[in-house]
């Protein structure tokens, strides 16, 4: 038997039972001995367009119940490695986002106390702001993987500085992350203006837009990246809206012209030898598909993610 925590087999209960955690894994009440920490922060009062992201971990979790421990297609095993549990939703504060934002950086203070690597379930994208925050303050300026069909570098949306929108300004200017390694990659869509992007490339953001990467495999840009940023840490964050909306409906801001599922394995499978030091996956927002297709994409790439984390062994 496994030293380590193991998904709940489809074949000893029934997908449709048992706990509604990642992956059918234990929920942990402590954090000791854990080598993966995965999250839920259902929250969407940072979204600026459709709400509904606050449903997006408990979806996430549900469509989960189809994924076994092994990936056939890169080896990576990473329940015989690595001690991986769901340690449940920060509990927010639905009426307050600053109040939410500041529950989730002293949550994270408190998780990387420890040994574990956080992987989170969102929720809109203001949460990866307080969690760069808590990143920082244990790793100084991380390198930052961002795929979005967003660059999300207004200074502020109706007076407020802290939303889904504004995230990798207030991190680039609080110096949580390296400029010149920080890649954001199938960014497209209309802007407000022609320079909507411009000032983000004069900080040092690499800009790969979606139109550039439309019928290509992204493995080998993902392994430029790779080599670009060595063994520093890193901080991947993947926001599903990414996607063409034909692939991910259920997100609150979808833009047409994204990048297909093939193309987030290649990127994300290329990534692996990165010192990640935590990513989160956001912006499901399951009212938007009554399928569970976008939660059921969006639990698949979480878990290769997983796969990609320092420690993770191939069979």
């Amino acid at each position: 038997m496994s030293e380590f925590n193991q998904p709940i087999s489809g074949n000893d209960l029934a997908r449709f039972s048992g706990p509604n955690t990642y992956m059918r894994l234990p929920q942990a009440t402590s954090l000791a001995g854990l080598d993966v920490a995965v999250l839920g922060i259902p929250m969407d009062i940072g979204t600026s367009w459709r709400s509904g992201t606050r449903f997006g971990p408990k979806q996430i979790r549900a469509e989960s119940a189809m994924l076994r421990p092994y990936n056939m297609a890169t080896g990576a095993a990473p329940f015989d490695s690595l001690n991986i549990a769901d340690i449940g939703d920060l509990a927010i504060n639905t009426f307050s986002l600053k109040d939410s934002l500041r529950i989730i950086q002293d949550s994270y203070a408190a998780i990387l106390g420890g040994s574990a690597i956080p992987v989170a379930m969102g929720g809109d994208h203001s949460i990866t702001l307080p969690i760069l925050r808590a990143i920082a303050a244990k790793y100084g300026p991380v390198a930052l993987v961002h795929v979005d069909a967003h660059a999300d570098v207004n200074d502020e949306m109706f007076g407020e500085k802290e939303t889904h929108g504004t995230v990798f300004r207030r991190a680039y200017e609080e110096g949580l992350i390296v400029p010149d390694k920080t890649y954001q990659i199938g960014i497209r869509g209309t802007g407000y203006s022609a320079q909507d992007f411009a000032e983000a490339q004069s900080w040092g953001f690499q800009h790969f837009p979606a139109q550039e990467l439309w019928g290509r495999q992204l493995h080998n840009m993902g392994a430029e990246i790779r080599r670009d940023i060595g063994n520093r840490p890193v901080y991947v964050t993947y926001d599903i809206d990414s996607l063409d909306p034909a692939y991910a409906p259920g997100t609150g801001t979808p833009e047409i012209g994204g990048l297909t599922t093939p193309q987030a394995l290649e990127l994300i499978r290329a990534l692996k030898g990165l010192n990640i030091v935590g990513c989160d996956l956001v912006e499901v927002s399951p009212p938007y598909d009554p399928s569970g297709n976008t939660a059921l994409t969006a639990a698949n790439l979480l878990y290769e993610l997983i796969c990609v984390l320092p420690g993770v062994t191939t069979k």
